[in-house]
């Protein structure tokens, strides 16, 4: 209250709201208490219920737009004591602009009746005048209510079809008035639906959930939740009756419509949720797209600030770990997955706010597999990017475990995942904050995914993916090795690790499962369980394996089968053969005699140096000069044996009576370039006619047209007609193994012993058998190695300079050969040659301690059983080889690579 005008004393207060043309509802400015107050000596048309007076929104809404929200003066003329004591006045705005007399002038009031009375005041009889004046003005002008037509609104207070007014008008803006609020989230709202036709309804913000208005429910008083009458007066002094505009996104399940309500300065659900007065709600994400993401935005600005209803919120410490970077190392299933970091090691995380489909449901089950088989191709072994948004304590028999947000590149998994439909968003409870804070955008997937059926939502059953076990049962294996023997590089997962050097793999397009056991090496054996100890390095291998190849994309070449079902051959994994891995780290060893028939031998044995070179793993005591001792204590022939054997067991041999030689003629036909491993034919008139005999028939045979080329894989290990590439002339060949792109096999002359990549239109079936095949002449080359010379696999040059060597020496030269030892039923021989002719002057010369004396090869370190009981022969060569060393030749010419 302040001076006093016009004889009477003048207020100041708020407008609340307006309730008609002539009445106000003002409120203190010290202590907010409400009063009734009407425009003096005027009369209003009424907002009715059933039926509004013509005028009477434009009347209303004419004094709302000039006084609501705004402190003003007023002054009491008159009261009247009805039911309620209402008191009669003027009006004076901040502008300076007087009422009621703006509301006559402009039409959109009228005079009482009768309003002269003998008690009025001079001042009251001058306003009086005043508003005769202006009436009669505005009724000569037409304006407002003076007007001759028009005036009427229909305004419904329901909704007859809310589904049908909410699709047509869906993301579009209406003009609105906040005639009532309810809470801080729901009001009644007047939307303009157009100038003549007005719905009255109530409205749900959109986003946001304030706090529940004490109110009785079936005849209990339900009290008020905390800061619920904050949130209220906080939406009410700022809404209630202001223009906004109500965007219609949905319905609510009581079919109330949802809108973003927004004021000129902006959204009130983004102003409540920053002063911490409303939460945000989930139901509403799909309906706000992106607009959800700015309420999440204020929503947190609240809670770090620990503003109204976060005024006890802590962050948990999780949350506040930041981003890591990590390797994937397991898809344990569709929404978990191990991880490996510098720091942590590894540990498991499941996907924060998704889960996978369930197993046991029927529909989403048989989609388990696809969904872990989608992440293991998009995630395993890639570098990605963890943001740990919680900790879930334990529950239906999980362990505590981390929830996080990851991300590979740009792309968050999660999201992939769910737009992939392959897995569902879980719906948090209001106080659960260990959530992604991309839920917004995973809901949005979703709902998407399931419009689209993808995935789990899809009305069709995914195909039934079953692997059979071909290692369950040695005849199984045989089978399938011999199919995946004609293959080169077959595509493969490894889907179990079980030690360093033996897998469980799939191979997807063959539908097979097999155990898969790498050639060449052995791997210490890791504990099988907790009561069974570990050969040394045996867990280490394991986890080396698992860290490289587990649910990894993998190559694999089959050589064969082991007796229990085992596939044994080479794995690849990023193209590097494994085995070359494992040996270089120290955590396998070379099993020497499978290493050297195979063409891996030089870069294994080269691998197997590397670790030994480092001390890595089994090689961390690695002593040269100890091993090179042991071997000297087993070679030197001064040394003492026991009934001239090795390892004290007993021999009925007379080493007294040295063996009779066994010399034989033969030629050398092929060298191989990397093991020196020769391959020779022996020469009598009965084999040379033989071979020549069959050679001629093979070749006019093979000269018909009527011998057709295959067009197709021949069969692993069979053997047919081959063109070598250098003669063009068609010779008896064993296939090695295909390679189905480039539709070559590489191919062994088994009467020659050596081999190429020949096209498949340059392979025949053989002919006929009982003129062609090896039961009418069996394959004339056979394996041998050099007696008493170990030559440098780790080193190609040397290697070459050997091969080199024996070429210009012996290669398709008749020589004699003396047999040393027989191996493997006759395969394999061990083989002293004597180049009857060396040097070209007639004199013999032993090859294989030419090749010694030239530094080309050492004498072996551990010497065989055979070679033990050779003590003169060893004894020279050693001579040779130390000639060698004197002389700087071959390998020692940078000195005595023994002694490092």
């Amino acid at each position: 209250m302040s001076d006093t005008t016009r004889g009477r004393n003048l207020f100041h207060a708020k407008v609340k709201s307006v309730l008609s043309g002539d009445t106000l509802v003002l409120a203190s400015l010290e202590s907010g208490q409400e009063r009734l107050f009407s425009l003096a000596f005027v009369s209003a048309p009424r907002l009715q219920r059933d039926r509004e007076e013509p005028f009477a929104f434009q009347s209303r809404d004419f004094l709302r737009r000039a006084t609501v929200g705004k402190v003003i003066q007023f002054v009491v003329h008159y009261t009247i004591p009805t039911g309620v004591k209402r008191e009669y006045g003027t009006v004076t705005l901040q502008s300076g602009e007087e009422l009621p007399e703006a509301c006559v002038a402009e039409g959109w009031v009228r005079l009482r009746e009768e309003s002269r009375r003998k008690d009025m005041t001079e001042t009251s009889e001058n306003l009086l005048s005043d508003l005769e004046r202006l009436q009669a003005k505005a009724k000569a002008d037409g304006k407002g209510v003076w007007a001759t037509q028009g005036g009427i609104i229909e305004n419904t207070y329901e909704l007859q079809d809310p589904k049908a007014f909410a699709q047509k008008f869906n993301g579009k803006d209406l003009d609105a008035i906040v005639e009532r609020v309810l809470t801080g989230d729901r009001m009644i709202l007047r939307l303009l639906v157009s100038p003549s036709k007005h719905v009255q309804t109530i409205v749900t913000v959109a986003g946001i959930r304030a706090p529940k208005r004490a109110n009785t429910a079936e005849g209990r008083e339900q009290p008020a939740e905390p800061f619920a009458n904050e949130s209220h007066q906080f939406v009410e002094t700022r809404l209630l009756q202001r223009s906004v505009k109500a965007n219609v996104l949905g319905l609510t399940p009581q079919n109330q419509l949802i809108c973003i309500v927004k004021h000129p300065n902006g959204s009130i659900a983004d102003f409540l949720l920053g002063e911490g007065l409303a939460q945000c709600t989930d139901f509403h994400s799909t309906l706000l797209g992106s607009e959800m993401k700015t309420l999440r935005q204020a929503e947190k600005h609240a809670k770090d600030g620990q503003i109204g209803l976060f005024k006890d919120h802590v962050e948990s410490k999780a949350s506040r770990a930041g981003d890591v970077d990590a390797t994937i190392s397991r898809i344990v299933r569709a929404d978990t997955i191990s991880i490996r970091t510098k720091s942590d090691g590894e540990k498991t995380v499941q996907l924060s706010s998704i889960r996978g489909p369930k197993p046991k449901d029927d529909k989403q089950g048989p989609h388990e597999q696809d969904a872990k088989e989608f992440l293991r191709k998009k995630l395993i072994g890639k570098h990605v990017r963890v943001s740990t948004d919680g900790i879930k304590p334990p529950s239906e028999g999980f362990p505590e475990r981390e929830v996080a947000t990851i991300h590979v590149g740009n792309n968050n998994v999660a999201l992939m995942l769910v737009e992939a439909g392959y897995a569902s968003v879980v719906r948090h409870r209001k106080d659960d904050t260990d959530r992604s804070p991309y839920y917004d955008d995973l809901i949005a997937a979703e709902e998407i995914a399931q419009t689209e059926q993808k995935g789990m939502w899809s009305s069709k059953a995914p195909a039934a993916k079953t692997y059979q076990d071909y290692s369950e049962s040695l005849q199984k294996a045989k089978i399938q090795s011999s199919v995946l023997q004609r293959q080169k590089r077959v595509p493969a997962v490894v889907d179990y690790v079980k030690s360093g050097s033996r897998f469980t793999v799939l191979i997807p397009r063959e539908n097979a499962k097999l155990t898969f056991v790498l050639s060449c090496i052995r791997a210490p054996r890791s504990a099988r369980n907790p009561n069974e100890k570990a050969e040394p390095f045996g867990q280490e291998a394991h986890d080396f394996a698992n860290r490289r190849c587990l649910q990894r994309d993998v190559e694999i070449d089959v050589e064969g089968t082991d007796k229990q079902g085992g596939f044994i051959g080479t794995l690849y994994i990023n193209r590097d053969n494994f085995a070359k891995l494992l040996l270089e780290e120290g955590y396998a060893t070379v099993h020497a005699y499978s290493a050297e028939q195979s063409s891996h031998a030089t870069e294994l044995f080269a691998a197997e140096q590397k670790a030994k070179d480092a001390r890595k793993g089994v090689w961390q005591d690695y002593d040269p000069a100890a091993e090179e001792a042991d071997g000297e204590a087993v070679s030197d022939p001064s040394l003492p044996t026991t009934n001239g054997t090795t390892n004290g067991t007993s021999s009925t041999t007379d080493t007294t009576t040295p063996p009779k030689p066994d010399y034989r003629d033969i030629i050398i036909s092929h060298i191989d370039p990397t093991t020196c491993a020769l391959k020779l034919q022996h020469i009598s008139p009965t084999a040379s006619h033989a071979l020549s005999n069959l050679m001629s028939a093979f070749r006019t045979f093979h000269l018909s047209p009527s011998s057709s080329s295959t067009s197709t894989a021949p069969k692993t290990g069979e053997i047919l007609a081959a063109k070598f590439s250098e003669d063009g002339e068609w010779y008896r060949a064993r296939i090695r193994r295909n390679d189905r792109d480039a539709k070559t096999s590489e191919v062994l002359f088994i009467d020659y012993g050596n081999s190429e990549s020949v096209p498949w239109k340059n392979i025949r079936p053989l002919g006929p058998a009982e003129k062609f095949g090896t039961n009418k002449l069996k394959p004339q080359a056979v394996d041998a190695q050099l007696s008493f010379c170990q030559f440098p696999t780790g080193n190609k040059e040397y290697m070459e300079d050997a091969a080199s060597f024996l070429r210009e020496n012996v290669e398709g030269k008749q020589v004699v050969g003396s047999v040393d030892f027989v191996e493997k039923d006759g395969a394999l021989l061990w083989v002293t040659v004597f180049d009857p002719n060396g040097r070209g002057k007639g004199e013999e010369v032993n090859v294989n301690e030419e090749v010694v004396g030239e530094g080309l090869a050492m004498v072996p370190r551990k010497l065989k059983g055979w070679e033990v009981g050779k003590g003169d022969v060893v004894k020279r060569f050693k001579e040779r080889e130390e000639e060698a060393k004197l002389a700087r030749r071959g390998m020692w010419e940078y000195g005595d690579l023994t002694e490092d």
